[in-house]
């Protein structure tokens, strides 16, 4: 009696661990998978980036449409929009690893750059499309913070949605210490984050609707 009983408690043992085992590779492999699909939507992006760098140089050099550079840099954005909402997915389905969080900064650095490059296109071409950078904390401890970014998040996609290729959207964290957008961030001396800056003229820290942007818009 005393044998199968030792015996039923090995064999538990060992099917636990074997289970356990089995469900870390699991997790190694899913966990695999999504970065590798972060990273090549990521790689495509740098692509996309080292095309507007040479469209911008070239702009520099000689007359350039207005038109193109303004539509080329709005298309990058959109991309990198979409591809932050789907690593975001993959943040909200578990426990954040140092591959994603890596993977968030190399975003931020992106979008920083899509800001600068905005910003310059702005002062050459008048008149173009009306861009809202939305500076957020990435994972604050303050729940209250994360339910209003929560809700910032969901009427920016909104306004989106609705204005299209009439706004370039640029979401960035803020507290992933990056010196180019620490910079950038001092000459508009914000203090309380979120915050959302509408053609670098307005700043908005508190919102509600979406209606509340549009009365900021051209």
């Amino acid at each position: 009696m005393l044998s199968n009983k030792k015996r039923v408690f090995w064999e538990a043992l060992l099917l636990t661990l074997v289970v356990f085992i089995l469900g870390m590779l699991l997790g190694t492999a899913f966990e695999g998978a999504k970065m590798e699909k972060v990273n090549q939507y990521y790689v495509k992006s740098e692509i996309s980036l080292m095309d507007i760098l040479a469209l911008n140089y070239l702009a520099e050099t000689q007359e350039s449409d207005c038109k193109v550079l303004v539509e080329s840099n709005l298309a990058l954005a959109d991309k990198v929009y979409e591809e932050a909402y789907l690593l975001e997915k993959y943040e909200e389905s578990g426990k954040l690893s140092e591959n994603l969080k890596l993977a968030h900064q190399k975003y931020d650095i992106l979008r920083t750059f899509l800001w600068i490059n905005q910003m310059k296109i702005s002062d050459k071409c008048k008149g173009g499309i009306d861009s809202v950078v939305y500076l957020y904390e990435f994972e604050p401890d303050d729940l209250v913070k994360k339910a209003t970014q929560g809700v910032w998040s969901k009427i920016l996609f909104d306004l989106k949605q609705e204005k299209g290729n009439g706004v370039i959207l640029i979401p960035i964290a803020i507290n992933n210490e990056l010196a180019s957008l620490d910079a950038l961030l001092d000459k508009f001396e914000i203090s309380d984050f979120p915050a959302i800056i509408i053609n670098e003229k307005e700043i908005i820290t508190e919102l509600s609707s979406v209606e509340d942007l549009k009365n900021y818009l051209g």
